[in-house]
């Protein structure tokens, strides 16, 4: 293995201290908090410190961009959080898809609070949800989408940040967006590299080259049926990695001075095709 393709990515979460103190304050004020992940990498889009942050509310979690993992890997997502203790649905927040689940779900999860509150002679008190995920796994997408013509702020609570902000989304529920970023520490650098190939981060900090050949890596493992017929590459049985991201360059004709490979080209495009959904549902991680 050469130097390149030892590259770590390499990221450092500098809101984090923000984000957690955030989170922290506004935590007595809701119900229960909502996790956007990204269906095709589930553990490496969720932050390892969120448990501990957010500490016994009851969770729901969306696996957002459903529509671009692998159906099966889904289901089987689905039931590992269904069964560990936390609500999950699967959604896509810019189509809409699975959304009109998500005002009964939270109502189904705040039943025991919804009784008390009518115990109490507060029913129709609003149910709260804090909305947390790290970048790139659509949580502004969901609040609009959620929200709708209904984007205007809910006055704000006493004792919240002033930049924190609420938006109403009909049936009695309001969701709370927390300011800055929520990213994952991560030392592995295999979560680093799927959080690459789905762009979580940020392209300037990573070699393209690398990264598509780490793609290819897990592409020709998992996915080979889809990598075969995406670039016509026939067969690959043989050859490694960065021979197999020439032949992609070389059946695109992507061909610069005295026949040479323009392997740069291949692995943005690879990378570029795999995150528009063009080679398949895929997904990268398994319970």
């Amino acid at each position: 293995m050469n130097d390149t393709q030892k590259q770590v990515v390499q990221w450092f979460p500098g809101h984090m201290a923000k984000t957690r103190r955030l989170i922290k304050e506004s935590l007595p004020l809701v119900d229960a908090v909502t996790e956007l992940l990204d269906a095709r990498v589930p553990v490496s889009s969720r932050n390892p410190e969120l448990d501990e942050m957010t500490g016994k509310k009851p969770r729901i979690i969306l696996l957002n961009k459903c529509d671009m993992a692998d159906e099966r890997a889904t289901k089987l997502w689905l039931d590992y959080f269904n069964s560990n203790g936390a609500a999950a649905i699967a959604v896509d927040c810019r189509s809409g898809k699975g959304l009109n689940n998500y005002r009964p779900l939270v109502r189904k999860v705040l039943a025991d609070k919804i009784r008390s509150n009518e115990e109490k002679g507060m029913a129709g008190k609003p149910l709260r949800m804090m909305v947390v995920g790290i970048p790139n796994t659509g949580k502004s997408s969901f609040i609009n989408r959620m929200a709708g013509s209904n984007r205007a702020k809910v006055a704000d609570k006493p004792g919240v940040t002033r930049s924190n902000q609420w938006f109403a989304i009909g049936n009695g529920i309001e969701l709370l967006d927390t300011p800055g970023v929520l990213w994952p520490k991560f030392d592995d650098p295999a979560v680093g590299d799927k959080l690459s190939f789905i762009g979580s981060v940020k392209d300037e900090v990573v070699d393209a080259e690398t990264m598509a050949v780490r793609l290819i890596e897990v592409l020709a493992r998992d996915y080979r049926d889809l990598l075969l017929e995406r670039y016509k590459l026939g067969s690959i049985d043989g050859l490694e990695t960065y021979e197999i991201l020439e032949l992609i360059g070389r059946k695109r004709g992507m061909l610069i001075s005295r026949g040479e490979i323009d392997t740069q080209r291949a692995a943005t495009t690879l990378l570029d095709e795999y995150r528009g959904g063009k080679l398949g549902k895929i997904t990268l991680e398994r319970p």
